[in-house]
């Protein structure tokens, strides 16, 4: 099994868990979480003062999956979530040792 992560636009959420969910993914975990990368963050005006944002919004995606599908779901991500412009986000792969559903004691891919 493996924990895929991916850090997208907010924009995008619904175009990539409508992809990951046309490829059989049904569960994830979303967070709303702030960040910056490359884009170093930007400035904006308010109220006549200019000020710089360093962390910009952004929303986190976590997927425990099998690994004969890991691909597929990284290749739905990449198609709907990029836009070609900086910022687009970024994907982690990581191995999972063990998963529990916490009502049913079953484990590994059965709990998933």
């Amino acid at each position: 099994m493996k924990k895929i992560e991916a850090i997208i636009k907010p924009f995008k959420l619904d175009d990539v868990r409508e992809a990951l969910a046309d490829i059989g993914i049904a569960g994830m975990t979303v967070s709303e979480v702030k960040g910056f990368g490359r884009q170093k963050g930007h400035t904006e005006l308010y109220r006549g003062a200019e000020y710089m944002v360093d962390f910009l919004p952004k929303v986190k995606l976590e997927i425990v999956i099998a690994e004969d599908m890991v691909d597929s779901a990284i290749e739905a991500i990449i198609e709907t979530a990029k836009t070609g412009k900086i910022g687009d986000g970024k994907i982690f792969v990581s191995p999972v040792e063990r998963v529990i559903r916490i009502r049913t004691e079953e484990e590994n891919e059965e709990a998933i």
